[in-house]
């Protein structure tokens, strides 16, 4: 690998790492934010489905945008444009003022998911072994470093805006400087097969595309009823205390961390349909843990193999997108991202409505079912064919094309 490459790999990275802490400085002060303002527990919803329905219109728009501008340039801006949002949910003080700060974050953070994701496959493929889990890995360990800093602020008492405004002020410059080192690989020269299938139409491409936009769906279901439904179901069905109940989210984000930091090593020894087989076995054995669970600690070791099996198969569809459509990953990658800001909508709703109706322990199966419909597609993240011969990707450290800088 070439000094490029390695800098290239750790530039993106970091930007993975911005982002996890970003989205968690976000999501985890939701109830200051709704008391900074004034929301009514009505209006709530309106507001957090607004910011995954613009993120899936920014992952459309990058699909097109890529076509005359490189990802890496994509990705250099629309990062301290997240950053910057971020700030001016702090520091508003009416509710337009909420509304147009997260109307642009929920933009740009579409832009950033998709072109941060293309960027990772074209690197992975140029490294020629599976690298796309470690980056997510580093967007776990973002994760749990903004619920740390969000946990102090709430803590500290500390206006959201003193809480956001150093983070945001060490990681604009950071993710800037970094990007100078971003490399747009070059896709796979277009072969015949792909070219047989542009030429019928999108309708073939998204017929392909299909397995995996279920399975990125149905892993943000799974997830985000971890984040939403864990600290309630704890309290209220397993009668945690409420001190217990905020420890699932903390110790599913550790295990995503722990099962990313090892899943490429996973994926180059046993392919990666095995290791997405065994993810979605190990999730649903997870929610049958929790749904059956007698009391909390039971509950949490549930909640803990939820982590373990679902954090691999989100950076996995990405990767099988790159490998299934090689001519035109940038544009598979796009369209599979709306699919994770649909898991999100869907989520926590149908698990809210089930409870409500049914009852929260039945809820559980639901995304536990879902994730078990992955074993069915899991061949879609077979390694494809290249036109060697061969059923692995072929390294390409010769056809790397630039970096973002111009090298």
């Amino acid at each position: 690998m070439t000094e490029l490459l390695r800098r290239g790999r750790a530039s993106l990275a970091f930007s993975f790492f911005a982002q996890g802490a970003a989205f968690a400085l976000l999501v985890t002060r939701i109830p200051a934010i709704q008391d900074r303002y004034g929301v009514s527990d009505a209006l709530l919803p309106a507001f957090l489905a607004a910011v995954p329905v613009l993120a899936g219109a920014g992952s459309v728009a990058t699909e097109q945008l890529v076509k005359r501008v490189p990802a890496s340039a994509l990705l250099r801006w629309s990062q301290p444009v997240v950053l910057l949002a971020l700030v001016g949910v702090g520091a508003g003080d009416t509710m337009l003022q909420l509304a147009v700060s997260l109307a642009v974050f929920g933009l740009s953070v579409g832009v950033l998911d998709a072109s941060m994701n293309m960027l990772g496959v074209s690197l992975q493929r140029t490294y020629g072994r599976s690298i796309m889990l470690s980056f997510h890995a580093a967007y776990s360990l973002g994760g749990i470093v903004g619920a740390s800093f969000a946990w102090a602020g709430a803590h500290w008492h500390l206006a959201l805006w003193v809480s956001y405004l150093p983070v945001v002020v060490v990681l604009v410059p950071a993710v800037l400087v970094g990007s100078r080192w971003y490399v747009d690989g070059d896709a796979e020269p277009v072969t015949e097969k792909d070219s047989e299938a542009g030429a019928k139409g999108d309708g073939v491409v998204f017929k392909l595309l299909l397995p995996l936009c279920l399975v990125m769906t149905f892993a943000y279901i799974g997830d985000s009823t971890v984040s939403n439904w864990s600290a309630k179901y704890l309290q209220d069905v397993l009668g945690s205390s409420e001190q217990l109940a905020t420890v699932p989210y903390n110790v599913y984000m550790v295990t995503t961390l722990v099962g990313r930091a090892i899943g490429d090593f996973g994926v180059r020894r046993f392919g990666a349909a095995a290791v997405v087989r065994l993810g979605a076995l190990v999730a649903a054995v997870g929610f049958a843990v929790v749904a059956g669970a007698p009391g909390a600690w039971i509950g949490m070791a549930g909640f803990t193999l939820v982590g373990l099996g679902l954090c691999v198969l989100v950076p996995q569809t990405f990767a099988a997108a790159g490998r299934l459509f090689p001519g035109a990953s940038d544009a598979a990658i796009a369209r599979l991202n709306v699919f994770n800001y649909v898991g999100f909508l869907v989520g926590s709703p149908l698990v809210g409505a089930l409870g409500d109706a049914w009852s929260y322990r039945g809820a559980m199966v639901v995304p536990m079912v879902l994730v078990l419909v992955t074993l069915v597609y899991a061949r879609s993240f077979a390694a494809q064919p290249d036109r060697y011969g061969g059923g692995h990707e072929r390294p390409r450290t010769a056809d790397v094309g630039r970096g973002s800088n111009g090298l």
